[in-house]
């Protein structure tokens, strides 16, 4: 379980995140969602250690994040996976060098163990046949799936995704949506995702944060957030095609 609590961050002055608290239960998958510049992926950046917050705390599992020693805080980041919204592919590695890069940096296994490891979680993925292949040669879902082996290479407890479906075609999306919610429930991982993909909400959205112009309006789950009363989510949601034509 992961726990912020009052989390204000600002740039240049301009607060960006006004007390932010949320809870994140462990073996959900976890929705973060709002417009371009409401602070979704501000909040993620506090909560991974990228961006410091100005004031608040991010707890996990009961573990203060930023009070406590550099130590725990390592500790606290080796059991963090990432996946970024852009893949953050290295063009220069082949498919398996990008999802062992982890283990080369932040463990002492055997070479044998590492390439274990990396056939293991491309086979979870469905790319054990792609692993010789460079980005380049792989197709925008693969290498979000290539994103995703890399991030659960490390046995991660805590799974951070941002817009996993950008750019991704509608069948795609929907696969890379089954297979993170998949990964979750079957590792009891505690997954944040970061996105405006109405789809994704409605279908595999287990909690739902709305975020607007920095503050948290509402939270719940997704079988609820068609029947909210907030005006500014109602507004954000129903300027989605899908949802207007649920509404009809």
């Amino acid at each position: 379980m992961i726990e912020v609590s009052n989390i204000v961050k600002a740039f240049s002055g301009k607060e960006v995140l006004k007390g932010i608290s949320a809870t994140f239960q462990k073996g959900q998958t976890n929705l973060i969602i709002g417009g371009s510049g409401t602070g979704k992926s501000v909040l993620l950046k506090c909560m991974i250690g990228l961006a410091r917050p100005d004031q608040g705390n991010v707890l996990y599992d009961g573990r203060d994040f930023y009070n406590s020693d550099k130590d725990t805080q390592q500790a606290l980041r080796r059991e963090m996976g990432v996946l970024f919204q852009g893949g953050a592919l290295f063009d220069s590695k082949t498919v398996e060098e990008n999802v062992r890069f982890p283990l080369d940096m932040l463990t002492d296994q055997s070479a044998q163990e590492k390439q274990d490891r990396v056939a293991f979680c491309l086979q979870r993925v469905g790319l054990e046949a792609a692993a010789k292949r460079m980005p380049s040669e792989i197709s925008g879902g693969m290498k979000k799936r290539v994103g995703i082996a890399r991030a659960i290479v490390m046995n991660p407890i805590y799974l951070f995704c941002d817009e996993p479906n950008s750019g991704l075609d509608p069948l795609t999306s929907v696969k890379i949506d089954e297979l993170i919610k998949e990964i979750t429930e079957e590792y009891q991982i505690t997954t944040i995702i970061i996105t405006h993909d109405m789809n994704s909400v409605l279908e595999i959205g287990d909690n739902i944060t709305f975020l607007y112009q920095g503050n948290k309006l509402w939270e719940g789950e997704s079988k609820d957030i068609t029947r909210t009363n907030v005006p500014e989510l109602r507004e954000f949601l129903f300027s989605n095609k899908l949802l207007r034509e649920m509404q009809n």
